[in-house]
């Protein structure tokens, strides 16, 4: 909506002319005195990029030309979801989902959706952020968002997917992929299944793909199989219970070309050793004189197929692929959490013990000076009470006169 405003106008009856530099596009519109003076362009595409100037008209009076303002015009609004501070969590630790929307900020209202089901409580996300404090393991899924402006609406497109991954503090369910890699050559075949050490029955694998969420196409009691693997089974799968539980969910990735990276599909424990090896198709096996990327910048060149890093730390996480001259692999995103410091665990143990000792000595001095001060009141007690006169005798002191005696 673009509005004409003639300073100096008044109340009196104008026509207004619309031009858009460069263009044959010409508006022209004669409005009453309740007019809201406005061009108003319903549905916004391409061709409507220029710069608009409006003139008013009364009679043979005619107005200066306004001041241009320039309309630009992008692409569909796309909008993408990132995670402060990691996608990998414990249970009871806080995680925010960002929601932005390219090339644009102002104006926007955001919709939150975890596993294709639109969050009732996103309201809370309306400013573009989504929090969880503290998390759960229901919390964990895939998130997307989409942001909306303007009346009549204007939605962006879905963004695309951030999976949460919310661990207990002792899981007991596992799911075990085999072969264990979260990269996959098209035509392969995969197995996953989902082990609980505490109850054997009642998991079942699920997956979420861009299009939708599902149960495993070949569900065998709490297994998944699936024979040849196609580009369209890339997506999130994880073991989900009776009850609607999920736990462990992992990246599976399949590809149609000549070379993956195969790499764990856990997270890698922060002090670690992490080890990536480039496959080729037809050998299944690493290749030689390789090179190894994070996040698009070359990091090793190896002639063994092969890359390592002794100590994992934090800055380690990222995106890897690999690169020969058969092709280049996917993207993997290796993620990398904190080790529970056993010097810390240890610390807080020594700590809690020699707090219990001080206090334990504390009250053992206690016990001790109230002794010494009850054996030093009876020893001045007795001092008090029979003090000898110089002949000898004893005389009573600070008792009261005893029937019969005088003072």
């Amino acid at each position: 909506t673009l509005r004409c405003d003639i300073k100096w106008g008044g109340d009196t009856e104008w026509t207004y002319r619309w031009e858009i530099e460069g263009t044959n596009n010409q508006y022209k519109n004669t409005v009453s005195r309740t007019s809201t003076q406005e061009l108003n362009i319903s549905s916004v595409d391409l061709s409507h990029r220029g710069k608009y100037t409006c003139t008013g008209q009364i009679h043979t009076q005619r107005s200066q030309r306004s001041d241009a303002v320039t309309l630009t015009v992008s692409a569909e609004a796309q909008a993408s979801v990132r995670v402060s501070p990691q996608p990998w969590l414990t249970e009871g630790e806080s995680v925010t989902l960002i929601c932005e929307v390219s090339g644009s900020s102002k104006g926007w209202t955001f919709s939150w959706f975890r596993d294709h089901d639109h969050l009732s409580d996103s309201s809370r996300g309306a400013g573009g952020s989504y929090t969880l404090s503290p998390a759960a393991l229901q919390h964990t899924g895939v998130y997307t968002c989409r942001a909306e402006r303007g009346r009549p609406a204007y939605y962006t497109h879905n963004s695309s997917s951030q999976t949460l991954w919310i661990t207990g503090v002792s899981a007991s369910v596992s799911l075990v992929i085999n072969p264990s890699r979260s990269q996959h050559f098209s035509s392969d075949s995969l197995s996953l299944s989902c082990e609980d050490q505490s109850n054997s029955t009642g998991w079942t694998v699920r997956r979420y793909t861009d299009k939708d969420t599902q149960t495993c196409a070949k569900q065998t009691g709490s297994g998944c199989v699936m024979d040849s693997l196609s580009t369209s089974d890339t997506g999130v799968y994880w073991c989900e219970s009776e009850s609607g539980e999920k736990r462990l969910p992992r990246n599976i990735t399949v590809h149609d070309g000549e070379v993956i990276l195969e790499s764990s599909v856990d997270p890698v424990i922060e002090g670690e050793t992490l080890t990536l090896h480039c496959l080729h198709r037809s050998t299944n096996s690493p290749i030689l004189s390789a090179d190894f990327y994070k996040d698009g910048s070359l990091i090793q060149n190896q002639t063994t197929g092969e890359m390592s890093i002794t100590t994992v730390s934090k800055s380690h996480e990222g995106f890897y692929y690999c690169k020969t001259e058969r092709g280049q692999s996917l993207h993997s995103w290796i993620s990398v959490r904190v080790r529970v410091s056993t010097a810390s665990s240890s610390h807080l143990v020594i700590g809690v013990s020699v707090g219990l000792s001080v206090c334990l000595l504390f009250f053992i001095s206690l016990a001790l000076l109230w002794r010494h001060k009850h054996k030093k009141d009876q020893h001045c007690n007795i001092q008090q009470t029979s003090v000898p006169n110089p002949s000898g005798e004893s005389q009573a002191l600070n008792s009261p006169l005893q029937s019969g005696q005088t003072q």
